[in-house]
């Protein structure tokens, strides 16, 4: 989605100029996984639009193979916009129904581009986004576990495009059962679990599939533990030199959990790597641009430190 932030605080209907962004839990995901110096594609829909255009551009910028990114004719691309009241964490109103995204059906997977592959991420909004969207992210997983591929997987739930939480819990369970390592926040631990409780929902999780679980804790930190030990580790939160946005935190926590898991990291450094991504995710007003580098952060990663200079 082209996400389009206000440059003023207060009600939207007072706002007459925002700053165009590209957006989309996916897409941070990659950004951060890309920054942090691994090799990353997509697989998604965008308009045959400028808005598309656009998207397309910021992709290849951070160099994300695109070659599985369809422009599509008859759908435009989605977009949203973020709404700062000075209350809390911002609104965000959504305009994606009848989207590029939406449209995206199993024929949108090519399995030669998986060759290679050493894991597939994906989230639970795009299942929720339509029918053949869910058709695609479960033929994905088929061909995940076909070809001996790791998947992530975070719930990422918006109720709003999911309607109520029995229809929560259905929709995530296929793919919480299938993944390897499951990134939740302690809300989505209290709504597909019982509890946000790492330790009273562990059983329940890792007898449903998962080897991995971490919970993200915002800014007290984060949790994981793996099926292997059960034991539960805790990370301390980064802290950085400002707050402004906490959206997107939870995707660049993901990317920094899976490029640890990826180069075998223990479990604390994984939580490190996240905790780190995802802080930093916040001292800006986009998505993602606040990622790091990893060139920037390998230090501070590997150090176990809890605290950002620059």
């Amino acid at each position: 989605m082209v996400l389009f932030g206000p440059s003023l605080y207060g009600p939207l209907r007072h706002v007459s100029q925002f700053h165009k962004h590209a957006a989309g839990a996916e897409l941070n995901f990659t950004v951060g996984l890309g920054r942090l110096g691994l090799r990353c594609g997509l697989i998604t829909r965008v308009g045959r639009d400028e808005f598309g255009q656009y998207i397309l551009a910021c992709m290849r910028a951070e160099g994300i193979d695109t070659a599985l990114v369809r422009e599509e004719e008859t759908h435009p691309t989605g977009v949203y916009f973020k709404e700062y009241r000075g209350l809390g964490d911002p609104r965000v109103y959504y305009y994606r129904r009848g989207s590029a995204a939406s449209s995206m059906s199993p024929e949108d997977i090519d399995p030669e581009c998986l060759n290679g592959a050493r894991l597939i991420h994906l989230t639970g909004i795009t299942p929720a986004l339509s029918a053949t969207c869910r058709e695609t992210c479960l033929a994905l997983l088929r061909l995940a576990e076909g070809l001996g591929i790791a998947v992530s997987f975070d719930p990422n739930i918006r109720l709003g495009t999911l309607h109520d939480v029995e229809t929560a819990r259905d929709s995530m369970m296929p793919f919480i059962s299938r993944s390897h390592l499951l990134l939740l926040n302690e809300f989505e631990c209290e709504l597909l679990f019982g509890s946000s409780e790492l330790a009273a929902i562990m059983d329940e999780v890792f007898d449903a599939g998962p080897r991995i679980v971490a919970v993200k804790m915002g800014s007290r930190g984060s949790l994981a533990a793996a099926r292997s030990d059960r034991v539960i580790h805790f990370a301390e939160p980064f802290k950085t030199p400002r707050y402004v946005d906490p959206v997107g935190a939870g995707d660049g926590f993901d990317a920094g959990f899976v490029y640890g898991y990826l180069n075998n990291l223990p479990i604390d450094g994984c939580m490190r790597a996240g905790n780190l991504v995802g802080a930093l995710a916040t001292t800006v007003t986009g998505d993602y641009e606040g990622y790091p580098f990893l060139r920037d952060v390998a230090g501070a990663v590997a150090s176990g430190g809890s605290e950002i200079r620059r």
